[in-house]
């Protein structure tokens, strides 16, 4: 009987990184870029140990890899609103300090004078490095990323004068796999790489003057919802009745 407490226990504890990856796309369906992540894949694997020879285990690989679909254009007209074309990333600063990617492309300047998206994560230039946008100066992006500003005071016509080129990645023969800050990285040869990635044979482009919606379908991510939430209670139903069976034998015996 503690086999069967033992595997519903097994397969909760096991599926609680697919609940996690479902609930965070149900509540980032109407974040701009997002991107949902393939499902893990279970493995399985021979429980060691005495009495746990024969057993064997499902387990998830828990990594979740970034399914780059495009989502839903929505034309705002705004120079520093972008979306990506195909797979094409974008490299910002990461909250440690290292690049990293996305496809969030609700930029803007801060109150420091570089540019950054709308979660706040500073966009660099192909070196890096942050790309400062002086005071007062309108900031227009081409489809290539090369970023320009202008004076909108000046009389007459106002030459641009560019101040950067964005980082951007053709993400097309590179898996992307979802940091603990939400951001992308590369994932090379088994492992995760940290900074910039080699970019793909396309070339990468953007769209100015649009967003990119999330890529969620939010009725089939609440389908997939309810779905673990019943597997979910189903595991928990199968423990109790492990239990139940259990007490009634002992109860039998000490009779």
């Amino acid at each position: 009987m503690d086999r069967f407490a033992y595997t519903s226990l097994n397969s909760i504890n096991e599926r609680r990184p697919v609940r996690h990856v479902h609930t965070n796309e149900l509540a980032n369906v109407n974040v701009v870029g997002f991107k949902k992540s393939y499902e893990a894949a279970m493995q399985a694997n021979k429980t060691e140990g005495m009495g746990y020879d024969t057993r064997i285990s499902p387990q998830l690989e828990k990594m979740e890899r970034i399914l780059l679909t495009p989502g839903a254009i929505m034309v705002t007209g705004k120079p520093t609103d972008i979306a990506f074309e195909e797979q094409t990333v974008m490299g910002v600063q990461a909250p440690n300090g290292e690049t990293a990617f996305t496809r969030r492309g609700d930029l803007r300047a801060s109150l420091e004078g570089v540019l950054e998206n709308g979660q706040g994560h500073v966009v660099v230039d192909e070196g890096g490095n942050p790309i400062a946008v002086p005071p007062g100066f309108s900031v227009n992006i081409t489809e290539t990323g090369q970023v320009f500003a202008k004076d909108p005071n000046l009389i007459g016509v106002a030459p641009e004068v560019q101040i950067g080129q964005l980082m951007l990645r053709d993400a097309s023969e590179t898996f992307l796999v979802r940091r603990e800050d939400g951001l992308f990285e590369a994932f090379v040869d088994n492992q995760r790489v940290a900074g910039p990635f080699e970019s793909g044979p396309k070339t990468p482009r953007l769209t100015s003057g649009a967003l990119e919606g999330s890529n969620v379908n939010p009725v089939q991510a609440l389908v997939r919802m309810i779905d673990e939430s019943r597997s979910f209670e189903q595991s928990i139903k199968f423990i109790k009745t492990a239990k139940e069976i259990d007490e009634s034998g002992a109860s039998m015996l000490r009779a």
